[in-house]
């Protein structure tokens, strides 16, 4: 399934590798609340490297997967911020200190990474072996579509999961933290503090999150370096983007529409892609239907591209608009 030649993979590893461990564990560690400069820089550096990154899959491996790979990286950056605005409730529900946020996110992303690495190649396995699973990623990804255009999937307030409520009965958890420490010692006995929490809080959080990432990127590309380097590449400055945008997420209004037409039409791709090469017996006898259409590789992008910038650009509008009228 591999499209790409296994040197340039090689070498792919080995410089997101650094990247991930200067942006996370170097630059990351230290405890501060980042300036907007600080931000714009980290996140244009790694936006101009996902770019250049494309490019270079272009010149050793072929358009094709080049593409896939900008469809993807668009495709998984849109729905990393629009999560986002879990993360700043999560941060709000523990009061987590804000110069202790950057800490909490880096991580939070690397349990992130660990997490959807392991969806991946157990998304790989699975459709390797049954390509009817498409029939089930499509449908997920258009009933998801759905709630976000009806506000189905909104919720103002976090609620702590089972493992959370589970966790909190049998061990001793203080209400203050103690830096970036997980233990700490309370009237001479120890106690984990609520940073425990917040990385569990997170790193299940993320788990629903690749329910909707993961089958999104298969839509547009089987190959399973394609769909890693694009997760690692959307996850590469999002702390920086998530102290950027701060206040401005809520300003995002028409995000989960641009969204939502991104996730119907690798939905509806989806399902077209499992009915041409359709093995089910109770449909067609069990015969690809060849009369349905692919879908052009270059198709998915121009459409991403079309969904999220125009839901980024009527936004802007909107925003500017409410402050014109407020004057």
């Amino acid at each position: 399934m591999a499209e790409t030649p296994l040197a340039f993979e090689i070498a792919t590893f080995a410089v997101l590798a650094v990247f991930f461990v200067v942006d996370l564990f170097v630059i990351g560690r230290k405890p501060h609340v980042p300036s907007t400069k600080e931000c714009v820089q980290h996140i244009a550096f790694f936006v101009v490297m996902a770019l250049i990154f494309g490019g270079l899959m272009w010149f050793f491996a072929g358009s094709k997967p080049a593409i896939e790979f900008y469809s993807g990286w668009l495709t998984e950056y849109s729905l990393s911020i629009d999560n986002l605005f879990v993360f700043v409730i999560i941060m709000s529900n523990f009061a987590v200190p804000k110069q202790l946020q950057k800490f909490v996110l880096s991580i939070g992303i690397t349990i992130a990474l660990v997490l959807r690495g392991v969806f991946i190649l157990i998304g790989a396995a699975i459709i390797s072996r049954f390509t009817w699973v498409f029939f089930l990623f499509g449908a997920f990804l258009i009933v998801t579509a759905i709630k976000l255009v009806t506000g189905g999937d909104e919720d103002e307030e976090y609620h702590e999961n089972g493992l959370i409520r589970a966790l909190r009965k049998v061990i001793k958890i203080t209400d203050e933290y103690d830096g970036e420490k997980l233990r700490t010692v309370k009237n001479g006995a120890k106690y984990w503090t609520p940073m425990l929490i917040v990385f569990l809080t997170i790193g299940t959080t993320d788990v629903m999150f690749a329910f909707d990432s993961i089958p999104a990127i298969f839509g547009l590309t089987k190959d399973p370096f394609i769909v890693f380097t694009s997760n690692v590449f959307a996850l590469l400055g999002l702390q920086q983007l998530y102290f950027l945008l701060g206040e401005l997420l809520d300003k995002l209004v028409y995000l989960p529409l641009g969204l939502s037409v991104v996730l119907g039409f690798i939905g509806v791709k989806l399902i077209m892609e499992a009915l041409h090469g359709n093995s089910l017996p109770f449909l067609n006898g069990g015969q690809p239907i060849s009369w349905v259409p692919e879908v052009p590789t270059w198709l998915s992008l121009v459409v991403i591209v079309l969904a999220i910038g125009g839901a980024a650009l009527a936004s802007v509008i909107k925003m500017r608009t409410m402050k014109a009228n407020e004057k």
